[in-house]
């Protein structure tokens, strides 16, 4: 497990990363096995980092996502924009928070609740699973799991 702090917690997640994923049976569609990309950069001064996302599934196209995070005011507090293919823009920003292991947020909307844990198993490879809610966070459905290892630096 990698031990971080500060700005370094996003700086962990900066680069280009290919992960095998697991989708699970929602609402929203069929679950299965897929393939993620990432693309993360830093832009405005080294103040966010941006995520581009794509998602393969059989070989084709399926979910893209632009990601906005933000390293907050106070030490261990972090902001998430998700932008996505769905049509789904952010009314606010989620908060997020670094719990020493994990980078988690819980984004909020009409739809229900979506956690997002970000975790840094060791340099050059993270896992994130998100998670929805749709009862205040009373219980919880997984959506996806993934494991991305670094395969390039930032541009």
């Amino acid at each position: 497990m990698m031990l971080l702090q500060g700005n370094d917690v996003l700086a962990a997640l900066a680069g280009e990363w290919t992960g095998d994923e697991s989708i699970a049976t929602t609402r929203w569609g069929q679950g299965g096995p897929a393939l993620g990309y990432v693309n993360a950069r830093f832009d405005l001064g080294g103040k966010v980092l941006l995520q581009d996302y794509r998602e393969e599934r059989d070989g084709k196209p399926a979910l893209q996502a632009h990601v906005v995070l933000v390293a907050g005011q106070e030490p261990g507090e972090y902001a998430l924009y998700w932008f996505d293919s769905y049509g789904f823009a952010p009314s606010q920003p989620a908060a997020g928070h670094w719990d020493g292991k994990r980078l988690v947020f819980l984004r909020t909307s009409s739809r229900g609740q979506t956690r997002h844990s970000y975790e840094m198993v060791v340099d050059g490879l993270y896992r994130l699973t998100l998670e929805s809610s749709f009862d205040g966070g009373v219980n919880w459905e997984l959506v996806m799991q993934g494991e991305y290892r670094r395969t390039g630096d930032a541009e």
